[in-house]
């Protein structure tokens, strides 16, 4: 009896990693924006911490809620999806049983080979044959809201506690440049970690995350100063 191989792809971390990427650049990007913002209208350390407190915590619910309510749209489409396929299977199942032929006389099978493989699909699990064939669902890929929801949550908030960290403790007169460098430190790791993690270039995750980064913050920073006011 042959051995099995078994492997660990990269696409399945699709759904946790984007998430978690997403959730923790935007944690650090739009704390350390806020708190450079605020603090560049020259208002007090407490106040700056208080601004990052309150953009943490309205971050990651945001963030939950929104990628909650985005991915449950796709994953009931997909639902939609699966259950008019099953009425099709219900229906016309000779019908289904030639697209799915097609399908893989399309991939570069014979004609009889096609409908061999087809017909043994459909009498092992037809819906699955079909979910992952025709309509390219599957169960790594498949949509996961609160999965989704909960690491960008999660990740917001552990991101946005670095550079507010960095605000608690800085002195106030060292607190912008502090945190605008800290920030970046933070944010090419991430992009570095992120794309180790994905697959691809370290160099180009890092520059490509730090960039963006450093010109949100720039841009808040400027606002803060241009329409700030004195203590």
């Amino acid at each position: 009896m042959p051995t099995l191989h078994w492997e660990r792809h990269r696409t399945e971390r699709i759904g946790w990693l984007r998430a978690a990427v997403l959730g923790a650049n935007d944690g650090i990007v739009s704390t350390a924006s806020l708190v450079l913002g605020v603090a560049a209208a020259h208002v007090s350390h407490g106040s700056i911490v208080v601004a990052g407190v309150a953009g943490l915590v309205a971050g990651a619910m945001s963030m939950a809620a929104g990628e909650y309510v985005s991915v449950h749209s796709q994953a009931d489409t997909e639902h939609a999806d699966i259950e008019r396929e099953r009425g099709e299977l219900a229906a016309e199942p000779e019908a289904e049983l030639k697209e799915l032929t097609a399908i893989y006389v399309g991939r570069g099978l014979d004609a009889a080979l096609a409908q061999q493989v087809a017909a043994q699909l459909m009498r092992h699990d037809a819906l699955e044959a079909h979910a992952r064939d025709e309509l390219g669902i599957t169960t790594a890929l498949r949509a996961r809201p609160l999965q989704a929801a909960l690491a960008s949550a999660a990740s917001f908030a552990v991101g946005a506690a670095l550079p507010l960290a960095v605000t608690a403790l800085s002195p106030a007169a060292r607190l912008v440049p502090l945190v605008a460098a800290t920030s970046l430190v933070f944010l090419a790791l991430l992009g570095g970690v992120a794309a180790r993690t994905g697959g691809a270039s370290v160099a180009t995750g890092t520059l490509r995350v730090t960039f963006w980064g450093a010109l949100a913050m720039a841009l808040t920073a400027g606002v803060g100063a241009l329409f700030g006011v004195a203590a």
